[in-house]
């Protein structure tokens, strides 16, 4: 280590022993390279203005979330005696932990490259369905070559620095000094402690470039974050209001307590209903919004044909956000998704609605249905659940690790609605596709892009797929007297410049049904928890409501609002501003012009108390149990 920082090196060794501290700067520079490449692949998203703030608060996330997370090389370096030993074991240490921290880098990249951030939920996920994620990782990157490629590059980088490595792998300490190390150490953990608990050195809150705030993240540091926020309880974290008023407000803004018992004004009609929530299925991708790729030729013509929902956004991030909002109509709560949540049985949702009305009611999936819980949850709430496990062999063409192809899962749903057909029952079948998904895998010959060449095929094969299902159901004799409604279940990407990037939540809904819809736009400002009423709606559909959304035809232009959210940050958007809730009680407002731009502005108290009239009222509902199906 004859360089100029070596004496600097010696002198904190001393203090902090030299293990540790080699521990500590493989983690800062990994770090810092990892920063480095990110920055690199965010350029056209960032101005240079911010980097300086961003490099600052990185290296001070960097620094704290490093000194505990080498405390278990602080305790290696407490125990291992001063012998030959201690060399043997902590050579290869070092080479793994330098393989890890290569290994990392590789994955925040990829992680980076799909969601536009760095580690959350999403990430915390990911450990929790090893067998989805590690087979989906397996099928969308060549795995194999990429731990080579990792394990030669630790095995390069030890060899270039093997002269210093050596040489500081063998330094001992006596016991004596090791108990100061691990006291100094110690010590170091507590400020970062302190540190994460409120300094505001490190509160990266305040970039308004939401690519700034995520850059100047720690990878380990939020994955750690998003473990500990799981859950997150809206009264202790999110400003508050008093129970009663947000109860009347609620009341009110759901359209007053008519929606209680809605009565239709004409007789209802007992149709059939297929709603398809489509995997990523942003609104950019259609051609009815502007594309020009030719990638939704199906759609297009369904949206021509039928009713086509033009200003309709998802609620969140993921399919369980997407479900959540379908199923149920109530805006998102902060934290995770109530379909994840234990004790999310026996709820008020669209299909204890329709159950109540004679209905078949079924979810499919063309899945493993225990991923993201979703067997527990729409079992427990009456449907009966046709996942992967229910489609024959014989009748799938292709599968990847998240489930059969779109084909052969339209071909399931249709053996349903037949059972139903033949057994006299009216049905409703929510059916939930999967590949328009990474690795974008699908049969070969379908259509004129390859499989495995990226987000444009998945969206592709999707739209086949939805095309040949509606064909052969045209076919049943059941076709005449059904609703079919297709929905996202979220946008592809939420990444953005701002922490709510409106645009990144728009979606697209149709609802087709020639006998009974008449082709038209609708263009009203709504959200995707109006679905549920909307559908009813159609239908004339009397029914007891609990749901906090609205019937989107009903709607006038006065009620027009949206919600958006990811896991902390639940946003409002009403009159063109979005009013977003943040924890320790923050709140923001921005200016929205054409969804993609949003200019900070004064927070409206107004709209301030309809936010948290929905928000605190959609989770005290949940909270106290009264947002139940009734018996």
């Amino acid at each position: 280590m004859r360089t100029a920082f070596s004496p600097l090196f010696r002198r904190v060794a001393r203090c902090a022993g030299v293990f540790p501290l080699l521990m500590l700067s493989l983690f800062l520079a990994a770090s810092l390279l990892t920063r480095i490449v990110l920055l690199l692949i965010a350029r056209h998203e960032i101005g240079a203005a911010g980097l300086p703030a961003v490099l600052l608060l990185g290296a001070g996330r960097d620094l704290v979330t490093g000194c505990l997370a080498v405390l278990p090389a602080v305790l290696l370096h407490l125990l291992l005696p001063r012998a030959r030993l201690a060399f043997w074991i902590r050579l290869p240490v070092v080479l793994a932990t330098i393989y890890l921290l290569l290994f990392n880098l590789v994955s925040e990249i990829l992680f980076w490259r799909e969601f536009g951030v760095r580690y959350n939920f999403i990430a915390v996920d990911y450990l929790v369905y090893t067998q989805e994620v590690i087979g989906n990782i397996r099928e969308s990157y060549p795995v194999g070559t990429i731990l080579a490629a990792l394990l030669l590059a630790t095995l390069a980088f030890a060899w270039l620095l093997r002269r210093p490595l050596l040489r500081l792998l063998r330094a001992g300490d006596s016991l004596r000094a090791r108990l100061l190390h691990a006291a100094a150490w110690s010590l170091a953990a507590i400020a970062a402690i302190a540190a994460v608990l409120g300094a505001p050195l490190l509160d990266t809150e305040s970039l308004s470039n939401r690519y700034h705030a995520e850059l100047a993240n720690n990878g380990l540091y939020s994955f750690v974050s998003a473990f500990r926020n799981n859950e997150l309880d809206y009264k202790h974290f999110y400003v508050t209001r008093p129970s009663a008023s947000v109860r009347a407000d609620l009341e009110r803004l759901r359209a007053g307590p008519a929606t209680i018992r809605r009565i239709a004004a004409r007789p209802e009609r007992r149709l059939n209903v297929v709603l398809v929530s489509v995997e990523s299925l942003s609104a950019e991708f259609l051609g009815a919004f502007g594309n020009r790729k030719g990638l939704t030729p199906n759609l297009d013509r369904l949206a021509q044909d039928g009713m086509l929902f033009t200003r309709l956004y998802a609620t969140g991030t993921r399919t369980v956000r997407g479900l959540e909002a379908i199923s149920l109509a109530l805006p998102p709560t902060p934290g995770q998704s109530i379909v994840k949540r234990p004790g999310n049985e026996d709820l008020y949702t669209l299909g204890s609605v329709f159950r109540g009305k004679g209905y078949d009611v079924r979810y499919v999936y063309g899945g493993y249905g225990y991923f993201d819980n979703m067997n527990a949850f729409f079992g427990g709430n009456g449907y009966q659940v046709v996942d992967r496990l229910s489609i024959p062999d014989n009748r799938i063409p292709f599968e990847n690790i998240w489930g059969v192809a779109d084909e052969a899962l339209f071909d399931q749903a249709l053996d349903e609605i037949d059972k139903s057909f033949r057994a006299g029952k009216p049905s409703f079948t929510h059916v939930m596709t999967t590949s328009n998904h990474r690795p974008y895998t699908y049969p070969e010959g379908r259509i004129d892009i390859p499989s495995k060449t990226g987000r444009a095929g998945g969206v592709k094969y999707t739209d086949y797929a939805i095309g040949r299902f509606m064909r052969m159901a045209s076919e049943k004799p059941w076709f005449r007297d059904t609703v079919f409604l297709i929905v996202a279940d979220h946008c592809a990407s939420s990444a953005g410049k701002t922490e709510l990037p409106v645009n990144r939540y728009h979606i697209p809904m149709i609802v087709y049904a020639p006998a009974h819809v008449a082709p038209r736009r609708v263009d009203r400002l709504a959200s995707q928890m109006d679905v549920a009423p909307t559908l009813l709606g159609l239908l004339d559909a009397g029914h007891e409501s609990r749901f906090l959304g609205r019937d989107i035809l009903r709607m006038t232009e006065a009620d027009e609002r949206a919600f958006i959210s990811n896991y902390q940050s639940l946003g409002y958007l009403r009159h063109g501003i979005l009013t977003v809730l943040r924890p320790k009680r923050q709140v923001q407002a921005y200016r929205i012009a054409d969804d993609s731009s949003a200019t900070p502005t004064a927070v409206d108290p107004e709209l301030l108390d309809e936010a948290i009239a929905y928000y605190q009222g959609a989770a005290e509902l949940v909270r106290n149990g009264e947002y139940r199906a009734p018996r």
